[in-house]
């Protein structure tokens, strides 16, 4: 039977940035709606949506209520009637999309189970597809397979003007934007429409051709690379004109060899190794992501994870859709999810699991080089001993030694059996403990209290964002002095909890507080330093969020917002190593002018002068004066440590 569907359509975004209200355009979709369904009359549909409007963002200014005003009025009368072709009646499913290529697990889950459920055909699906998974288990990559196109603009690489600095992909939420080394073979066999051009300096001078690929599918629009590019080589495009673009990449993904001597631990050096964090769920320009995708890029390959629950959790474990992601080898990330009141316990007890396991396995070894006949696996098994405990070196020593066992098999040998049973346990895996401030400032405090205690060789990173991001922005004991948010209506009347310093009077936990938009070097050598210390460790990293609702370009200065959030003090960067002669590093200078200004650039402190002016006064002065006694205080810290 014939639904007579009637079609329009509306430029929502580009109404709503005309307006002001960048790519919020729910206000104006929802005024089209109530103006087309007739559901009740129109002009008592846009009083009660303007008085809604007026009573909900009142509190982030007069300026925010009238961008809504206008979005009602415009949401109203700017839609299209498109006329539905009378032969649409008669239409037939395209032919099926071509056959997938990867890794057989993932490419069979994605078939059948994420394909479905993209189509919104989930609920069709019989208990036998959840078959492989029925342990819990998911392959990784799937994200890769998704292809969303959600981005309106994406960034263009304009390869006559980049400086080959890679700060565009250090930075990149969803890993959407690639440095790429190419062979002279390698550039013959690319898309006709790749752009490449002579490495300016380093090692991939006269060596390589230099390629910037960026995944207009999988790009988020946030535009965050366009505005730390020094030079203005990254320009946010229509989505539709850029598309070319996506085989380039795809290629270069799939076909292009890593060039290891082009991987280091500096800003650029690490863009050339693989981000196994990809094609995430997370909001357009998350500070997270950025964050973990940085992780994984310097030890993804022997790297396990366990999660706390919140926005870490839900961008970066959605089953079938998983973001982390393998090499060309199958290694990549193992993530497991926990709950907030046990994270911390449950990657302890999944490091002390491997851990066992692999001391076990050390005493075999250990045989073979006291006892071994064959020089070859001698060798071998010394040089892996020696490197047992450096999460570097080991990784080749492993590689070795197996590759020696595996060419010299001994059947008949008990300890072979056990070795080549257990082999992925053998190299030295980097353990790490993802989650929020609420669950590492609050709910979760005690146990990640007793984790850091236990003098065991994890690896803590906590994603700052001063609110319960995901649970919709519920104050937490990272929130500032003066911050608006829920359970804090007025304005949070004490300053955050130092968790920092709280593990650094232990004594022997590894401490940094890091904000890569501010001091992307330090960032990584906090990350590089945490990894190699023999023992806990605890990053934190400042994370600006949807909650703070910054004024200006929003999340697309989410690295600006770190810098300007440092230079005026209200964020302080800074590494304690136990094991270094002089152990407090102060990386953050004295702060500038510009911590009121700071304030204001972000609702959720903004909005409090509109409420309460007068308390508003008294908490941004109160949150100013801590913040240069906090900075005075670490002055006082690294003098300490120094004479020490």
């Amino acid at each position: 039977m014939p639904n007579n569907i009637q079609l329009y359509t509306i430029n929502a975004i580009d109404l709503a940035i005309q307006i002001g209200m960048g790519k919020r355009n729910n206000t104006i979709l929802q005024s089209a709606f109530f103006s087309l369904a007739k559901i009740m009359p129109e002009e008592d549909a846009i009083r009660y949506m303007k008085e809604k409007a007026k009573a909900s963002y009142m509190k982030k200014g007069e300026d925010v209520v009238e961008m809504n005003y206008k979005a009602i009025d415009l949401g109203a009368t700017a839609y299209v009637k498109i006329d539905v072709p009378a032969d649409w009646a008669n239409a037939v499913d395209e032919a099926p999309a071509k056959e997938l290529a990867g890794r057989p697990a993932t490419v069979k889950m994605v078939r059948d189970i994420l394909t479905p459920v993209d189509k919104m055909d989930g609920d069709s699906l019989p208990v036998s597809a959840f078959v492989d998974h029925a342990d819990g288990t998911f392959e990784l990559g799937a994200s890769a397979y998704e292809k969303r196109g959600v981005a309106v603009s994406v960034p263009e690489w304009d390869s006559a003007k980049c400086i080959q600095c890679n700060q565009c992909a250090y930075v990149c939420p969803h890993a959407t934007i690639r440095p790429f080394a190419l062979t002279a073979d390698e550039l013959a066999a690319a898309p006709a429409q790749t752009k490449a051009v002579d490495f300016k300096v380093g090692a991939g001078k006269g060596v390589y051709k230099f390629s910037m690929a960026i995944s207009p599918l999988d790009c988020m629009g946030c535009g965050v690379c366009t505005h730390v590019c020094p030079v203005g080589a990254l320009t946010m495009q229509p989505l539709e004109g850029q598309e070319v673009q996506q085989p380039v990449f795809d290629y270069m993904v799939s076909a292009v060899a890593e060039k290891k001597e082009l991987q280091d631990f500096t800003v650029k050096g690490s863009q050339f190794r693989q981000p196994m964090l990809e094609f995430s769920g997370s909001c357009a320009g998350c500070a997270e992501t950025s964050y973990a995708r940085l992780i994984t890029q310097l030890f993804g390959d022997h790297m396990m994870i366990s999660n706390a629950t919140g926005c870490s959790s839900i961008w970066g474990g959605p089953a079938a859709t998983s973001p982390y992601t393998v090499n060309k080898e199958g290694k990549g990330p193992a993530w497991a999810n926990s709950l907030f009141e046990d994270n911390a316990e449950h990657g302890l007890g999944m490091y002390l699991g491997q851990k066992k396991i692999r001391d076990d396995l050390a005493e075999d070894i250990r045989y073979i080089a006291e006892n071994g006949k064959d020089p070859d696996k001698v060798a071998a098994a010394k040089k892996y001993l020696e490197t047992y405990n450096d999460g570097e070196a080991n990784q080749t020593a492993t590689a070795e030694f197996l590759a020696v066992m595996e060419a010299k098999p001994a059947c008949d040998c008990e300890r072979y059996q056990r070795i080549m049973a257990n082999k992925d346990f053998l190299n030295k895996k980097s353990c790490w403990i993802f989650g929020g401030d609420g669950w590492a400032y609050d709910i979760g405090f005690g146990g990640l209290d007793h984790v850091l205690a236990q003098d065991e060789d994890v690896n803590v990173f906590v994603f700052n964002t001063e609110v319960y991001s995901n649970t919709g922005g519920q104050a937490s004991k990272a929130s500032n002095i003066g911050q608006v948010a829920q359970f804090a209506a007025a304005g949070k009347e004490l300053k955050s909890k130092s968790l920092a310093e709280i593990a650094m009077s232990y004594g022997y936990i590894y401490v940094a507080q890091v904000a890569m938009g501010a001091n992307p070097a330090q960032t990584i050598k906090a990350i590089k330093e945490a990894e190699a210390y023999h023992g806990p460790s605890l990053i934190i990293g400042y994370a600006p969020c949807e909650m703070h609702s910054i004024k200006k370009g929003g999340m697309t200065n989410c690295q600006g917002e770190m810098k300007r959030a440092v230079d005026c003090g209200y964020w302080n960067l800074f590494r304690y190593d136990p094991s270094a002669e002089k152990p407090f590093a102060l990386d953050s200078k004295e702060p500038a002018d510009g911590y009121r200004d700071f304030l204001m650039n972000e609702a959720r402190y903004a909005r409090l002068t509109n409420e309460f002016p007068d308390r508003a006064e008294e908490l941004f002065a109160k949150s100013e004066a801590n913040a240069k006694k906090r900075y005075e205080h670490l002055l006082k810290l690294k003098k300490l440590y120094d004479e020490a």
